[in-house]
This record gives structure tokens, C-alpha cells and sequence, in this order.
């Protein structure tokens, strides 16, 4: 039987967690190593299996990777050679489609099998294109992606959407590519910002870093360097989410304030208010849970969006923190048309949500949860799942757990220091 954990839920946690190193920093870091002449060391860098898959890709093109310390990964790409991506291991993750611009500015081509990764509805990777395009690419699609320039050369881009790992492949390419690139409709989420110091790092020159227009003189030669991942500002939100759930006492440390601004406003909007003392947030047990109604009584909503917006990947989290405070809630979900499918596996639980359509879900609380068996169906839910466990009166059962694994480090060692009652089953 595949691994699985089990849960008794029900108590208390206290302690403090550190939260890993930025995942979706960590990704296109590691495919951005192929543009350096010389080896790059990363520190703060999550050991979970999409990191692995990706140096996986990475080494089959013949890179030089070493663990050097828990966290920390050295990374030299000098004697890769061009070849088609592994298959399977693009499967696994969608991050492989990060490798599409490192790749067409080294070797002039790219041979790309579809990505894989979370089944939350549709992902299109058209935005990708479109801005390799205007750079120089020529683009077949087929049952794989072939991608060819003899030259990349800067333009003036402006995004159909602002795609994060669209703009994570601009980045990478524009840096490489001569003359002056100007990306408009960008994303700037925290780890893209990550993606760009680490650059700059690396000898580019890209200014606007945090905005929505990035601009990029191209060209440099790019060397190896030294750079740390900043926390994970969605593991950040996911431990709120805990500590919210389970009403316990529990500190996060350290933190980036400056990613938290629309997390921790949403949290607020559910009555959870944690405080920022310098690095660390404390979040206290006996929050108020009272979900803030919108002026006149109204019912409120909380809706993710492009950053600054509330994060996407904290919509799963929110829903399960919701279901333990008092109030009507409507969440809506405009990113991903099947992230809210797993309501399903919470209302098994006790929980009452009316699910209205693919984006929307009604939440009326609070309501005891109950242990239950259930599945992980992608990283951010799964990770729901787990915390409604650790709040759940009674055992429950977590099948699929590659899944959480796949986006979150040693998570049931990590939970058991704070006091959880948890245990991971490998047969």
C-alpha cells in the first residue's frame, strides 16, 4: 500500500516552525543554473520531490549536483549537452516547462514533452510561447513542444496573462538575449522576485523587480554565484492556517513581512489576526474567529487573484480555517476551475460548505469536524486536508500523500515538534 499518513486530531499544538525555502522560487532557480559559466551554490533550497525532479531533469542533461548541507545544493551545469527532455520526469511536474528558456538561450533549441503537475483545471502555457516568440523562438506543437532561435534578441513583450512561470521564462530568456527587454502584464509574486535577485545576482541587469513591467538589459555573461531562497510565504499561510484550525499557540519564524501583506488580510477577514514581531509572526491561540461581515451585514468574500492579490495557493487553506470560525463566508477561486472540487472531502468531515459553481463555495461556520478517510488530490489541498485532520475529533486516514510531499519538507516530522499526533505509514 502506498504511503499514507495517520492522524489523531483534536489537540492543542504549541512551538515554533520554520517554514522551508520558497518551492516556486526554488524551481526556476535551479532550471536558471543553465545560464551560468560556473557553478552556483543555493542555499535555503526545500528537499521535496519537485525539487528532486527537477535536479533530476538537470542531471540527465548532464549536470554536476551535490548536496553540501541540509539545505544547501551546489550546482554546476558546464558539460550539459542538448538533448530531449526526459518524459517521465516532465510528467511529474509542471516546472519542467521552466526549462524552455535556459535551454533555447544555451543551445538554440529545445525539445519539450507536455508538463505535468497538479490537476486544478485547465493550466495553459501559450503565454510562454508568445513571449519566446517575441524574443526570436520559433514554436512547433505537437505531442511535444520544438523550440528553435539561431538568435534571441530583445523586444518589447506584453503578456496575454500574468503568468508566473510565463514571466519566470521571459526573464531567463530576455537575460540572454542581446539588447534591451521590456516584459509588460507581469508576474511579480514572491518567487519570481526571488527568480530575479538570484539573476541579478548572477551578473544581469533587470530593473523593476516587484512590479508588473520588468526591464531587462541583455547579453551579460552570466557567472556562477551564491544566493539563499527566501521563505515560503505559502507555508507561511498554510501554518496560520494551522495554528487557526487547531486554535493553537504557535510562532513562525522567520518570515518575510513584505510577501505577507494580502495573506494576512484575508486571514483577518476570518476573525485571525497573528502578530509580526521583526522576523517572526506569532500567531495566538484563542483567535477570535469571527468571520468580519462586508458594511450593512453583508455577506463577506475572499478572492484570490494575481499578486498582490490573496494567493491561490491559500484559497484550500482559507476554506479549512473558514470552516472553524463563526459566520457565513463565500470564497472565490477566479484562478483554477477545479481547486474547489475537494469540498467534497471536508463536508465528509462535518464541515458546511455549499459548493454554488467550479469557482465559488459557501461557507457557513463554525462546525466540528470529524475524523475520516480521505485523499490528497494536489499539494494545496492535500495540505488542507492534513490541517482539518490536526483539527478533526477522532482519527483520519490521508492517502495520496506524495502529493503533500511533493510541496511541503518532512511535514509530519515538522508538525510532531509542535505536538501533532501524527504518523507516517510506509509499508
Amino acid at each position: 500500500m502506498p504511503p499514507r499518513f495517520v492522524v489523531t486530531g483534536g489537540a492543542p499544538l504549541s512551538g515554533t516552525i520554520r517554514p522551508a525555502g520558497n518551492k516556486n522560487a526554488a524551481l526556476p532557480i535551479l532550471a536558471a543554473t543553465m545560464l551560468a559559466e560556473g557553478p552556483v551554490t543555493l542555499d535555503n533550497i526545500p528537499r521535496i520531490r519537485d525539487v528532486e525532479t527537477m535536479m533530476a531533469l538537470l542531471a540527465d542533461l548532464g549536470a554536476d549536483i551535490e548536496w553540501t548541507d541540509a539545505n544547501t545544493v551546489r550546482v554546476d551545469t558546464g558539460n550539459c549537452q542538448p538533448k530531449p527532455l526526459d518524459a517521465q520526469l516532465c510528467a511529474n511536474i509542471r516546472a519542467s516547462i521552466l526549462l524552455a528558456g535556459p535551454l533555447l538561450a544555451r543551445f538554440g533549441k529545445v525539445v519539450l514533452p507536455p508538463p505535468g503537475g497538479d490537476v486544478i483545471g485547465r493550466r495553459r502555457i501559450d503565454t510562454h510561447f508568445l513571449a519566446l516568440e517575441r524574443l526570436g523562438a520559433q514554436v512547433r506543437v505537437g505531442d511535444r513542444y520544438e523550440l528553435e532561435a539561431s538568435e534571441l534578441t530583445g523586444a518589447d513583450i506584453f503578456l496575454d496573462e500574468p503568468s508566473v512561470t510565463g514571466t519566470e521564462n521571459a526573464i531567463m530568456a530576455a537575460v540572454a538575449a542581446s539588447g534591451r527587454t521590456v516584459i509588460r502584464n507581469a508576474a511579480a509574486e514572491p518567487h519570481v522576485q526571488d527568480l530575479a535577485r538570484m539573476l541579478v545576482a548572477m551578473g544581469a541587469h533587470i530593473e523593476g523587480i516587484g512590479s508588473n513591467a520588468y526591464i531587462i538589459e541583455g547579453g551579460r555573461a552570466l557567472t556562477g554565484c551564491s544566493y539563499s531562497i527566501g521563505p515560503d510565504h505559502i507555508e507561511v499561510g498554510s501554518f496560520i492556517g494551522l495554528a487557526a484550525v487547531t486554535n493553537s499557540d504557535i510562532t513562525i519564524d522567520p518570515v518575510r513581512a513584505e510577501d505577507l501583506r494580502s495573506t494576512l488580510m484575508g486571514f483577518q477577514r476570518l476573525g485571525i489576526v497573528p502578530r509580526l514581531d521583526g522576523s517572526r509572526l506569532i500567531v495566538d491561540a484563542k483567535q477570535e474567529r469571527r468571520i468580519k461581515t462586508d458594511l450593512g451585514g453583508h455577506v463577506p468574500k475572499l478572492e484570490d487573484g494575481p499578486w498582490p492579490a490573496f494567493p491561490a495557493d491559500l484559497m484550500s487553506i482559507a476554506i479549512v480555517a473558514a470552516t472553524q470560525c463563526e459566520g457565513l463566508l463565500l470564497v472565490f477561486e477566479k484562478m483554477f476551475e477545479s481547486r474547489l472540487f475537494f469540498v467534497d472531502k471536508l463536508i465528509g468531515m462535518g464541515a458546511r460548505i455549499v459548493l454554488c459553481d467550479p469557482h465559488r463555495a459557501l461557507i457557513a461556520g463554525p462546525s466540528p469536524l470529524r475524523g475520516g478517510t480521505v485523499e490528497s488530490p494536489d499539494i494545496r489541498a492535500g495540505m488542507a486536508m492534513l490541517l482539518a485532520s490536526l483539527g478533526a475529533e477522532g482519527q483520519s486516514t490521508i492517502h495520496n500523500i506524495g502529493q503533500i510531499e511533493r510541496g511541503y519538507e518532512r511535514i509530519d516530522e515538522r508538525l510532531r515538534a509542535l505536538g501533532a499526533i501524527i504518523e507516517r505509514i510506509d509499508d
